[in-house]
């Protein structure tokens, strides 16, 4: 479960990674509670405007963040793109502190901190595949995801507290302070020891266009890309539900506000270590687990007492963590080193892609339809997915499910339902 964290390089990022990540999700609850209490009067919109805002740049800049990323040193960019997230963290914190923080502050606040994530982000998922040998690159990854629902496991209620003591201004300023943890780990590395980049030959746009047309030449990795969009746009909104349903359904404070985010990562935390255990997931994992997911967010969002909501997000956090740690490894393990840079920032383009036009779409629909509706719109989009993604699984040429039962193999080859075993490319 735990065998990438041999490899030194990745056993000092993935220490300095988890302090980092408990400060993200602080910062994050902060943030969505200076924006419902102290900005608005519990406005739905706002707050998903703000995150929409948040995940804009990853839309608009991940393709050219990925070409930079096989450009240059992978380490490089997250040092600066690290410290540019730290930097706009410190002054969100000093500008909520000072009493001077307006709606439209945060909005630029948001979309500045998004533009450095989205140079971030690609960076940070390729340089996996520089610090583990492949055989260990899956455990790294659900290790990776691990330590991010640690943090949240942390962050959010520490934040409650922090925020219920201090105030939101101070938590923010907490956060800021925790980006130094990253940048610590990065220097301490011994570059020697990291896998030797690719050829970075090539101009910025053929680079772009050289990922962009590998990916149309991968069927299997569309349809992960496909399912990612459906998971994240409609899917993983719990930033905005949990709020809504604590405060408008349940009519709870902060302190039970940061326990949902808490309760819920003890299930995302599970799914990721249960990943890190595997080593090389399938598409009956991942369609599986967004067909378990869909059914989970139902009984979340009918649930009549916040007790029972609570509990519920433990199983609903690791059925979403499974279709994330699965979609992401299945990607990074099937694509060439050359481009896998490009390659997931055209990943974490489409998953994150539909957060700007989802996010102020469920606060939205929060606001006219109910808060419950916030997660049933997302039972409604991933069972629909599971079920289309499922029948081309089955029926296209190079995505067939093996039917492991002796006594169907005959019938179906009969039936021309199934071929003889193919590449990496099948169930």
């Amino acid at each position: 479960m735990f065998a990438a964290l041999a490899v030194r390089n990745y056993r000092i990022y993935a220490a300095g990674a988890l302090v980092s990540n408990v400060g993200t999700w602080m910062g994050r609850v902060a943030q969505d509670w200076v924006v419902l209490t102290e900005l608005t009067d519990n406005s739905a919109s706002a707050l998903g405007i703000v995150t929409g805002l948040q995940f804009l740049p990853i839309v608009l800049l991940t393709p050219i963040a990925g070409a930079v990323s096989d450009a240059f040193p992978k380490r490089r960019v997250m040092m600066a793109s690290q410290s540019l997230m730290g930097l706009f963290a410190l002054i969100m914190g000093l500008w909520v502190l000072s009493g001077q923080m307006e709606l439209w502050h945060m909005y630029v606040m948001a979309l500045l901190s998004g533009t450095a994530a989205a140079f971030d982000a690609p960076a940070r998922q390729a340089f996996v595949s520089e610090m583990v040998p492949p055989e260990r690159l899956t455990n790294a990854v659900g290790l990776n995801s691990a330590s991010f629902h640690s943090g949240r496991l942390i962050g959010p209620a520490s934040a409650g507290l922090l925020i219920a003591w201090l105030g939101t201004g101070p938590t923010l300023l907490v956060n800021a302070l925790t980006f130094a943890a990253v940048l610590v780990a990065l220097l301490a590395m011994d570059v020697d020891l990291l896998a030797p980049p690719p050829d970075r030959t090539g101009q910025g746009r053929a680079k772009v266009r050289e990922g962009v047309a590998y990916v149309r030449r991968r069927p299997d990795i569309i349809l992960i890309m496909v399912i990612a969009f459906m998971h994240g746009t409609f899917g993983m909104n719990f930033q905005i539900t949990n709020a809504l349903m604590a405060t408008e359904i349940y009519g709870k404070g902060v302190e039970e506000y940061g326990i949902t985010g808490s309760v819920m990562a003890i299930g995302s935390l599970g799914g990721a270590l249960l990943a890190a255990r595997r080593d090389r997931p399938r598409w009956r994992l991942l369609l599986g687990s967004l067909a378990a997911f869909a059914v989970m967010t139902f009984f979340t969002a009918t649930a009549p007492t916040f007790l029972l909501y609570t509990v519920l997000l433990v199983p609903t956090g690791l059925t979403a963590l499974t279709v994330m740690v699965s979609a992401n490894a299945m990607v990074q393990l099937s694509v060439d080193q050359a481009v896998r840079g490009r390659v997931m920032a055209l990943y974490m383009a489409v998953f994150f892609g539909g957060t700007p036009l989802g996010s102020p779409l469920i606060g939205w629909i929060g606001e006219h339809w109910g808060a419950r509706w916030t997660l049933l719109i997302g039972t409604i989009a991933c069972g629909l997915t599971a079920v289309a993604a499922t029948i081309y699984v089955m029926r296209h040429d190079n995505l067939r499910l093996r039917l492991r039962a002796s006594w169907l193999r005959p019938l179906a080859l009969e039936r021309g339902t199934l071929t003889e075993p193919l590449p990496e490319k099948v169930i």
